[in-house]
């Protein structure tokens, strides 16, 4: 007869968000501003890997909080260090629904391929 699996404490509570160790353990990472590191969490709680994680500059900047210049600073860092790449560009028209920009999370899969794991190749100039 097969055990019963025993779950852990935090499995009820609504799921976990897991960061790989690399990932956490690299230069890259480490040499984040505190705001650059909450927005990988935040949007890596949007993630799925079956789409791109809608995620804006306005909702980035009441999560972190912070201000708005300093919400979209950390998406071009994390961007230009190849932590997310852009999917879809966002839209806004006062008539109808604004949409959030898309962003590919290169540390996981997307669409069934592995990971880009582009953050990898960045390397620190200073």
């Amino acid at each position: 007869m097969a055990k019963t699996k025993q779950s852990l404490p935090f499995d009820k509570r609504g799921g976990v968000v897991a960061i790989q160790r690399p990932l956490l353990e690299s230069e890259n990472y480490l040499t984040l501003r505190p705001q650059q590191k909450v927005l990988i969490t935040l949007l890596q709680i949007h993630w799925r890997n079956y789409k791109p994680v809608d995620y804006g500059v306005e909702e980035a900047a009441k999560k972190i909080p912070c201000d708005r210049r300093i919400a979209m600073r950390a998406f071009k860092v994390l961007e230009e260090r190849g932590f997310i790449s852009l999917v879809d560009e966002s839209i806004f028209n006062s008539r109808t629904q604004s949409k959030s920009r898309s962003w590919r999370l290169n540390w996981l899969p997307f669409n069934s391929l592995p990971p880009s794991n582009k953050w990898e190749l960045w390397k620190n100039e200073n």
